[in-house]
């Protein structure tokens, strides 16, 4: 049994994300720098999951980071859980959605904020409502 409460097939994903939002949230892609809706998006509101709708970041927390992606210096308690992720040779930590286990990008403790952390997170991953 999965660990995950939303559940459902590749297939499934498919058929209910866009090719680059799977390619992102489900085979753990990255989209391209300076690229994505929500890099400079400072409005006021809620980031979601775009695969599964959970709230993860409030926009207090996000920052410019000058690194070419949306950058938070804190998630929303218990929706995000940390993976080792020792891919294409580096040890990095990355970050998924505790609802559905999708990909949403990584967190690194070089954060200007005092909690030290830059969520440093696909806009292709998120959905943004507004305050």
């Amino acid at each position: 049994m999965s660990k995950y409460n939303i559940q459902k097939t590749e297939k499934e994903w498919k058929k209910h994300l866009t090719e680059e939002q799977y390619k992102v949230l489900r085979e753990k892609g990255t989209e391209r720098p300076h690229t994505g809706k929500h890099n400079l998006n400072f409005d006021e509101g809620t980031y979601k999951c775009a695969a599964c709708n959970q709230k993860l970041f409030e926009s207090h927390s996000k920052f410019d980071a000058h690194c070419g992606w949306p950058s938070f210096d804190e998630a929303i308690k218990g929706t995000v859980t940390n993976v080792l992720d020792k891919s294409h040779g580096m040890l990095r930590t990355e970050i998924v959605c505790t609802n559905c286990g999708s990909h949403l990008g990584h967190v690194f403790n070089d954060g200007p904020t005092e909690t030290g952390q830059r969520f440093c997170v696909n806009s292709v991953s998120l959905d943004f409502d507004k305050s």
